[in-house]
């Protein structure tokens, strides 16, 4: 189980690895669910250490950001799936950043292919904010409530994504927030992100127990 996140800004009071954060703590509580002393012993999974670095150009215009594009991260993923399925018998990616999702449907497409048992999983819950607002601050209130800078924290654009995405395709995240964040941090508390961060979990556990990836490898 590989979690995938992200190197980027995530507004004035978030760190950089917010999305590789979560993807590991998800990736990790999900390992601990299916890997217990009931499971089958062909489905013990290991939990690999994080990709960082992602498709994140649609933040570049923020200080802070390191974007590999979506082609570099495409190769990165089909080789780490050759390799490791050498010796794995499947492989699952946790995503953490929704700018990753091109790459992992092209990669891991391939990898199918090429006969290899691979799928990936978001970390998704219904209803989320897009970037650094509600959503991902309170998990991080949760996980690691000491990298929150609740003093820096502002709402940003809270406008859907849907009526953003024209103008972000032109000119990226900075182009409809100053601050780089896409709904209100400030309305955020430890008790929802442990509830959202849950529910991660849950429809993780929900999707890799079933394993029923589509075409392009995500599990339904």
């Amino acid at each position: 189980m590989i979690p995938l996140g992200s190197t980027e800004q995530h507004g004035p009071h978030l760190p950089l690895d917010t999305d590789t954060r979560i993807a590991t703590a998800v990736a990790s509580a999900v390992v601990g669910r299916l890997t217990g002393a009931d499971s089958p012993a062909d489905r013990h999974w290991l939990l690999a250490p994080a990709i960082a670095y992602g498709a994140s150009g649609e933040h570049q215009g923020f200080a802070g950001t390191i974007s590999i594009g979506t082609a570099a991260l495409t190769a990165l993923l089909v080789e780490y799936g050759r390799s490791a399925t050498c010796w794995a018998q499947r492989l699952v990616f946790i995503n953490g950043h929704g700018g990753n999702t091109a790459a992992l449907r092209d990669a891991v497409r391939r990898l199918r292919s090429e006969g290899r048992d691979v799928g990936w999983c978001p970390c998704f819950v219904a209803g989320a904010d897009a970037h650094a607002g509600h959503t991902e601050t309170s998990v991080l209130l949760h996980l690691s409530p000491d990298a929150v800078l609740t003093e820096r924290w502002r709402a940003g654009n809270g406008a859907p994504l849907a009526e953003l995405l024209p103008s972000m395709r032109r000119g990226g995240v900075a182009a409809v927030t100053e601050v780089g964040v896409l709904g209100d941090p400030t309305t955020s508390s430890a008790a929802d992100g442990e509830r959202i961060f849950s529910e991660m979990v849950e429809e993780c556990v929900r999707r890799i127990s079933r394993w029923a990836p589509d075409v392009h490898g995500l599990l339904r």
